[in-house]
């Protein structure tokens, strides 16, 4: 029988400490999964850029086992499967590997994408002028890849907010998961759910906010008129290599 929309028990719970806590808990998540996924996801963007057959062949190995399997059964695996090998982890644990093993996948490719898509020409005009490997990324590829890489980054944080209420399936106390605990309480699915669905908007809004700071910063050299103040940078750092080699 329906009970119609209770204002009461939805204001009540808009500032609820409660699900103020699980709130927090999800950014921890998305932030430690996030830095934890750049680490790995660089690591195996490198390997399969290497043109090492037996770094290459791992990295891609593991893209595809990652990003062709649900974040869901990979959780269910670390959580309730492997303790049948005797490999046990906490809640919080397996989730944050899992959540760092999936989103390195991801964030990987991104990785391998934006450098990839800096011109060839640029790192053999670096290389002519006596840049080492590790100075031609630094000075020349990686400030032009940031520009394509920040975007496709940004959009995965705010998908991760998001990804990580699949955690509550293995009883993280995230928000989706303290959620569902006060439903069970209370009785108010609607009510509750849709406060939950406000703290994501929020979440969501703010992050797209800082996200479209940080993509304007690493696009402000680029514009209609050359290549970019970062492309300028990296030929007068070039230049002065040269000039320290006579």
């Amino acid at each position: 029988m329906a009970t119609g929309w209770n204002w009461d028990g939805f204001a009540a719970y808009l500032f609820n400490p409660y699900l103020i806590g699980g709130a927090f808990q999800t950014l921890w998540l998305t932030l430690a999964a996030i830095a934890g996924g750049l680490i790995l996801g660089s690591m195996i963007a490198f390997a399969r850029l290497s043109g090492q057959q037996w770094l290459s062949a791992p990295a891609a190995l593991y893209t595809w086992v990652f990003r062709g399997t649900p974040l869901l059964v990979q959780l269910i695996i670390l959580y309730t499967g492997l303790p049948q090998l005797g490999i046990r982890f906490s809640v919080i644990e397996a989730a944050l590997i899992g959540l760092i093993l999936n989103e390195a996948a991801y964030l990987a490719e991104i990785i391998r994408g934006g450098i990839a898509a800096v011109p060839r020409g640029q790192t053999a005009a670096a290389k002519a002028l006596g840049l080492t490997s590790v100075q031609t990324m630094r000075q020349v590829v990686f400030p032009q890849a940031m520009r394509l890489i920040v975007p496709s980054l940004g959009n995965s944080v705010n998908g991760l907010l998001k990804t990580t209420s699949i955690a509550s399936v293995i009883s993280v106390e995230e928000l989706l998961r303290r959620t569902q605990e006060l439903i069970q309480e209370r009785f108010m699915v609607l009510e509750l759910f849709v406060v939950a669905a406000l703290y994501y908007l929020l979440m969501t809004t703010v992050w797209s906010f800082f996200q479209r700071k940080i993509e304007a910063y690493y696009g402000r050299g680029y514009t209609a008129h050359g290549a970019g103040r970062n492309g300028r940078r990296a030929w007068f750092f070039a230049r002065r290599q040269t000039a320290r080699i006579d």
